[in-house]
């Protein structure tokens, strides 16, 4: 029995050997899977720096580019401010100023930009900012006054007009308010 034994035990010792051998293999794998983490980590967050400072860089440079669009109506504008003192003619300067308005005018158009009309129609909360709301002979909910236009960029609001509303008659049957029954006109 005893050489049973010794057989078995050298048997064990290998074994032992060997997982001790297989565990050292594992936590050297362990060792480099974590390294490569850091390296991955480290490398992921200089990408996103490097994008971060890319992207600025990008709306820098078109913030510059429409910046270079107006400046020639800037420059436009104290050239005839300049005119005007050298020479008072009120005539000319205004002449001058139509025409800086016509070119403010194409740079908006040339970037989608073109104001809508307000005046006269119906209010929607889309397109139109309530400033002031006022009982009128107009219909209820009619746009009586435009204070600031509002603008569309390729058919998108870009900024709602800022208008007065009627709210119908002074004690009219309308200026009880229909809105709880549906009837939205």
């Amino acid at each position: 029995m005893s050489e049973e034994r010794k057989e078995t035990k050298p048997t064990q010792d290998q074994k032992l050997k060997e997982l001790e051998g297989k565990l050292a293999a594992k936590e050297e794998e362990i060792k480099r899977l974590r390294e490569r983490l850091v390296h991955l980590q480290a490398d992921f967050d200089n990408y996103r720096k490097q994008v971060a400072r890319e992207s600025a860089a990008l709306a820098r440079r078109v913030q510059d580019q429409e910046l270079l669009d107006f400046l020639p109506v800037y420059d436009a504008l104290e050239r005839a401010f300049r005119a005007f003192k050298r020479n008072n003619d009120l005539d000319s300067f205004v002449e001058g100023v139509e025409r800086i308005f016509a070119q403010l005018a194409e740079i908006l158009k040339r970037k989608g930009c073109q104001p809508f009309d307000s005046v006269g129609k119906r209010f929607d909360p889309a397109y139109h900012e309530v400033l002031v709301a006022a009982h009128a002979e107009a219909e209820r909910n009619v746009i009586l006054e435009e204070f600031e236009r509002g603008w569309l960029r390729d058919g998108e609001v870009l900024r709602p007009a800022k208008v007065k509303v009627s709210l119908g008659p002074q004690g009219g049957e309308e200026d009880g308010g229909d809105e709880g029954k549906g009837n939205r006109n």
